[in-house]
């Protein structure tokens, strides 16, 4: 009698490999309403001041998981993200030398490098396309949001209870904290190809 064949079951690796639907269409990576948690070494923020409202930045950081990966789950070593990140950041003044900040927003994934390849998934022309594409987006969700003030006084349900507003923008969460915090925490952008600054 033919030996049965054991049953492969799936691991991390084939759970992020494989193909998965959203919105009609299919991807592959981390399934929908997954997350991460990540700590951020002492990075290095630096801005020029180009328009007295208009600062120029570039943050350089190591981000390390906080807890650890199961094994073989998650892209493969040498992957390269290109993200595009629109963020609503505050900032208070502690001391002479100290800010505390947070930053709370939404990060666009623009094209993936695979380990070991030259190329990026998409062209700068179609990493450009997109960009356009998202920025549209949130200028219409901005321009069809309610009046300030309607929105705070309604009951909080939906989007909105989720800890997203009607438009799209993530509601920044007040929360009690012991101490001031000093380190600043933004969404890191890995080397990529230079997105075309858009005028101001």
């Amino acid at each position: 009698m033919a030996r049965e064949k054991a049953k492969k079951e799936p691991g991390p690796r084939v759970s992020f490999d494989a193909f998965k639907e959203f919105d009609g269409k299919r991807y592959t990576g981390m399934k929908i309403g997954r997350g991460h948690h990540w700590r951020y070494d002492e990075g290095d923020w630096t801005e020029t001041k180009v328009t007295p409202d208009k600062w120029e930045i570039r943050f350089n950081v190591n981000k390390r998981r906080r807890g650890k990966a199961p094994e073989g789950s998650g892209a493969p070593v040498g992957t390269e993200y290109h993200w595009y990140i629109l963020a609503d950041q505050t900032a208070r003044k502690i001391d002479a030398n100290t800010y505390w900040t947070e930053m709370v927003g939404l990060k666009y994934k623009l094209a993936h490098k695979r380990a070991g390849k030259d190329t990026w998934s998409a062209s700068e022309a179609a990493q450009k396309r997109h960009l356009v594409a998202v920025l549209k987006e949130m200028i219409a969700r901005l321009e069809a949001a309610e009046p300030a003030g309607v929105a705070a006084a309604a009951p909080a349900s939906g989007a909105a209870a989720a800890g997203t507003r009607a438009n799209g923008v993530p509601v920044r969460r007040p929360r009690a904290r012991a101490a001031p915090r000093t380190a600043t925490r933004a969404s890191k952008r890995t080397k990529s190809p230079r997105t075309p600054r858009l005028a101001a």
